[in-house]
């Protein structure tokens, strides 16, 4: 399915490029130094072009540039069309490149927006209730990717401000890491994890990018597990645990690794009069888990849609069962986070970064 998807950003990243070179030559500019050459103000069109996409890529990523020339296209299709319903309906014909103006401008302003989205993190909180004898105050994060917005000194900063709000503990749900994450950033991330003091610790569980793809970073999966275990950090694999003998805690492989267990399974020794608290980072099996013992169920790994307007694309395509927030199915709460930071894409345009505070609160 995502390489569906991928093709069809592709052909649209095409598709862009043919069409931002025909509405970048209608700048003034282009026309006085083609002299009227309509072949060379194109080509200048497109030098241009090229030469904005070669820097974004130097400078951020090709990902990232790709991203800038669909957003830069949807603008100009957008303002392409008001324009021309303006010269239908006034009759007159501008001298002004106002479609081309209004695009940068709207779209500049557009990915500034979207850049602050990512590398501001607010507090989103949630109260859940429960007939369980339960009392507890979770801090919750997803997705840091390592070295995408902040490194490891500033992974620390933000678990200062988490700390501040004295939860009880703090439940880590995937994509700690990933391919381009430094193993002096990871060191510093877990040292920092390690000076937290909460009642009941720090738990994690695996996301897609955890154990890398590629081979390309310089620490092996298991190095990442050592430098979280050594700083006190509980990592489940597959595992449920029972905390002060008041509430589990259980943690899911990620859905992509075919070796994890089911639900039921996974939950076959816990008391079900006792709080079941599931870390599964990928939301996309809600069905079974809210079927099963569990009382909240935690996931990341949507970065909360991230992108105007294929938001909600993960369900749409039946990916993932939720996007972002809270749900309640049945007995179950569900919450998915958008994250704490962002994989590779320096813009959130559907979505804005965030750490989690969840109250359980008993019925009264």
């Amino acid at each position: 399915m995502w390489l569906i998807i991928a093709g069809l950003v592709l052909s649209a990243a095409i598709a862009g490029t043919v069409y931002m070179v025909v509405s970048i030559s209608k700048f003034g500019a282009f026309e006085a130094a083609a002299g009227g050459k309509k072949w060379l103000k194109m080509l200048l069109s497109f030098l241009v072009l090229a030469a904005a996409f070669a820097a974004v890529s130097y400078f951020m990523s090709v990902i990232n540039a790709v991203i800038i020339l669909l957003n830069e296209t949807l603008f100009f299709l957008a303002f392409g069309l008001i324009m021309r319903l303006v010269r239908h309906f006034s009759g007159k014909e501008f001298t002004v490149n106002w479609q081309g103006w209004l695009a940068l401008i709207a779209s500049a302003v557009y990915l500034a927006v979207g850049y602050y989205l990512l590398h501001h993190v607010w507090q989103k909180d949630y109260t859940v209730h429960t007939d369980k004898n339960i009392s507890l105050k979770i801090a919750m994060i997803a997705d840091s990717h390592l070295g995408t917005t902040f490194d490891g000194d500033g992974f620390a900063e933000h678990l200062q401000t988490i700390a501040a709000q004295q939860p009880d503990i703090l439940l880590i749900a995937g994509d700690f890491v990933d391919d381009s994450t430094d193993k002096a950033d990871l060191e510093r991330a877990c040292a920092a994890l390690g000076k937290l003091q909460l009642p009941y610790g720090v738990w994690y569980a695996y996301g897609n990018h955890d154990k890398g793809y590629y081979n390309s970073r310089d620490f092996s999966a298991s190095a990442l597990e050592y430098a979280l275990i050594s700083n006190g950090v509980h990592v489940l694999k597959d595992d449920c645990v029972l905390v002060d003998d008041r509430f589990y805690i259980a943690g899911r492989l990620d859905s992509s690794m075919k070796d994890r267990v089911d639900m039921n399974t996974l939950l076959s020794g816990a008391d079900s009069s006792k709080y079941i608290i599931v870390l599964d980072h990928q939301p996309n099996d809600y069905d079974n888990e809210a079927a099963s013992a569990a009382d909240l169920v935690l996931s990341g790994h949507t970065h909360g849609g991230q992108l105007f307007p294929v938001t909600y694309v993960g369900e749409w395509f039946n990916i993932n069962d939720r996007t972002y927030g809270h749900e309640k199915r049945g007995g179950t709460d569900f919450i998915v986070t958008s994250g704490i930071s962002d994989w590779e894409i320096l813009f959130k345009t559907g979505a804005k970064s965030e750490y989690v505070i969840i109250s359980v609160e008993e019925n009264g």
